[in-house]
């Protein structure tokens, strides 16, 4: 019912597009079984990831983001295309977050808390440690700096928390008594996880974020052989294959020894857990083999979080990792120290690792201001930057910034119509411009799989069909087009507002009956075999959830039916001069040249017989030129008998 209920929803909005603060896709699975998608976000887009899926009656909401280029209601998700009236739990059957990254659960608060759900929320344990922090974090930011209302508490996102069910990988978690949900490694970053979401033989893959070549601190992605009916999938670098890992490396420890050399400062944007502890194991190893001595600062409290967490979920590393944990933990820094704001304005040479990781917000956006007008400095973006973000606007070149700081107030004086003095409160802008002269470098650490990495993927999980979600539109197109080329599935990337139907013909499972094989066996004809499929006639049985393909006596006897016998008829007329019994005997005669190896006879009582076929003959009482021609028989032979009608 709640499927039915969000359909008739969604189809009464169903022409709604672009709207001023949202843009949502709806697409339709359709065949013998019906899934039903709505992207709220991530369609041709990258930023707010929160796809709603239902599967067999049930509705689950994928991941619930923030887009990171936007500061108004655009921000969040539009739930009101989930429902306009009341609470989101009686809609959803439950919540499943991918990872801690904001744009996958930055709006979750703002989900359960201001708009209202109280279902259960799915993520594993180090994304339900992690994700806490990087909320308040960015409450702080959103509230405590910028002064923004109508946004959620830190008491929200406790009481957010608390409704978390931790999930472990390789478990099959039972939601209720149909819907089932299985997490498997993603890569990507600490706890990342892609789903398996399965309701009786319909079945959904959600990636999240996902990294299919491991690096120095993370292993790579893998699932099973599911087959699922769709698998959604992200496409953030869809035409894109990386070099090897090792040029990039090199490449990077070059830039940042050049700019420390010439007397520069390097900035390098990154987010709290992820990149920031693979280029930290990277420069550490650097600092230590060339004995350098510039400082290298990581975010105040940051790097002691990190380490904590790393150690508590020491098992989601990879082996190298795991192995000299109890001789030496990796993440336990000789060379980088905690930031201090103060440090910014020393002279000299340093690096410095700063949230977040696309200059949106925080301190890595008050370093950047602070380095941007000096030649001599280099900023290196590790990283994907959405739209909108000045991460974004500096990789393509931009080189002068408008800045939008806090609005102030200011007292004026003035004199009024009567000449005495006044004084009044306004607020002023402090826009500004800003030029960038320091060195821009993109060097790509981000642990998102590449075109070839997701081709890979579609080679493990074998599905019937694909949605591309979480990337760009014309890149996305081209992945796309590759897609339904090598393996010959249909692709689908439905854009925010639009609608996509999609057909599947899955395969269900039945079992055989022995004595119905056998019987199929003494008839002769090809063995069983996988690659070739055969039709087979017999009965089929649902019972208790299984289907059986039985003999139609045996069906007969286990559910007490009387056998019944079905015939057909038919009236054919034709013109001939001749008596009833020649007129038969040269039918008899042409079916016998006719239908080469087939039983006919012809009876005494003026009957003829094509295997079951019977066909009488009679004459019109008022014209004995025409005769009429009846065929009876059994749908057993109903093709031979529509070829002699």
């Amino acid at each position: 019912s709640s499927l039915r209920r969000l359909q008739a929803d969604s189809r009464s909005r169903g022409d709604r597009k672009n709207t001023g603060n949202s843009r949502v896709v709806y697409c339709t699975v359709s065949h013998f079984f019906s899934f039903f998608f709505s992207l709220q976000g991530a369609g041709q887009d990258v930023g707010r990831s929160c796809i709603l899926v239902s599967i067999g009656g049930k509705n689950i909401m994928l991941d619930c983001g923030m887009h990171m280029g936007y500061n108004d209601d655009r921000r969040f998700p539009d739930f009101s295309y989930i429902t306009q009236n009341g609470r989101l739990t009686e809609f959803l059957d439950c919540v499943i977050i991918s990872h801690f990254h904001l744009d996958h659960c930055g709006a979750l608060p703002y989900m359960s808390e201001m708009v209202g759900y109280d279902g259960p929320i799915y993520m594993t344990h180090p994304t339900k440690a992690i994700c806490p922090i990087l909320l308040e974090d960015f409450r702080k930011i959103t509230v405590d700096k910028k002064g923004e209302t109508n946004f959620f508490t830190s008491q929200m996102i406790k009481d957010c928390m608390k409704k978390v069910i931790p999930l472990n990988l390789h478990q099959t978690v039972q939601v209720d008594d149909e819907l089932e949900i299985k997490a498997y490694y993603a890569g990507h970053v600490l706890g990342a996880a892609m789903v398996h979401i399965k309701v009786g033989s319909e079945s959904v893959v959600y990636t999240g974020d996902y990294n299919m070549t491991p690096d120095r601190h993370l292993g790579a992605a893998w699932i099973d052989k599911c087959r699922p009916d769709i698998l959604i999938s992200e496409s953030t670098y869809a035409t894109t294959i990386r070099d090897s890992k090792r040029c990039r490396e090199r490449d990077f420890l070059k830039k940042v020894h050049e700019t420390i050399e010439r007397g520069g400062k390097v900035l390098i944007p990154v987010f709290a857990l992820g990149r920031a502890q693979e280029l930290c194991i990277l420069l550490e190893t650097f600092w230590e083999r060339m004995n350098l001595k510039a400082p290298i600062y990581f975010s105040t409290g940051l790097t002691e979080k990190a380490n904590h967490y790393y150690k508590l979920f020491i098992t989601w590393t990879n082996q190298k990792i795991r192995k000299t944990f109890v001789q030496r933990n990796m993440f336990e820094f000789k060379h980088i120290k905690a930031f201090d704001r103060s440090y910014a304005d020393n002279p000299g040479p340093m690096v410095v690792f700063a949230t977040p990781g696309m200059l949106h917000a925080g301190q890595s956006l008050q370093i950047f201001k602070k380095w941007a007008g000096n030649e001599k400095n280099m900023v290196i973006m590790p990283g994907y930057c959405v739209q909108g973000t000045i991460g974004h606007k500096i990789l393509n070149g931009q080189r002068k910034l408008e800045m939008e700081g806090r609005l102030s107030l200011t007292k004026k004086l003035c004199r009024n119509n009567n000449n005495k003095t006044c004084s009044h409160q306004g607020s002023e802008s402090n826009h500004h411009l800003l030029d960038v002269k320091l060195q821009v470098e993109y060097m790509s650490f981000s642990a998102h799989a590449d075109a070839k990495g997701i081709m890979q993927l579609i080679r493990m999980a074998e599905p019937r069909n694909m949605l591309l979600v979480h990337g760009e539109a014309a890149k996305m197109e081209f992945l796309k087009g590759k897609i339904e080329q090598e393996f010959n599935i249909n692709c689908y990337m439905p854009a925010n507002g639009e609608t996509e139907t999609v057909t599947t013909n899955p395969s269900v499972p039945v079992d055989i009956s022995l004595n119905l094989l056998k019987r199929e066996m003494a008839l002769g004809g090809p063995l069983p075999d996988t690659k070739k499929p055969r039709t087979m006639h017999g009965t089929l049985i649902m019972k208790e959830n299984s289907l059986r393909l039985v003999s139609p006596e045996q069906a007969l006897k286990e559910l007490g039916l009387n056998e019944h016998q079905l015939r057909f008829t038919c009236r054919v007329q034709l013109q001939d001069p001749h008596s009833d019994s020649d007129t038969l005997h040269r039918i008899y005669t042409h079916l016998k040249s006719v239908l080469k190896g087939y039983t006919i006879q012809h009876l005494p009582d003026s009957t003829v017989m094509v295997e079951s076929i019977v066909i009488k003959l009679s004459s019109s009482a008022e014209d004995p030129n025409t005769k009429v021609l009846l065929l009876s028989w059994s749908y057993q032979v109903i093709d031979l008998s529509y070829s002699q009608c």
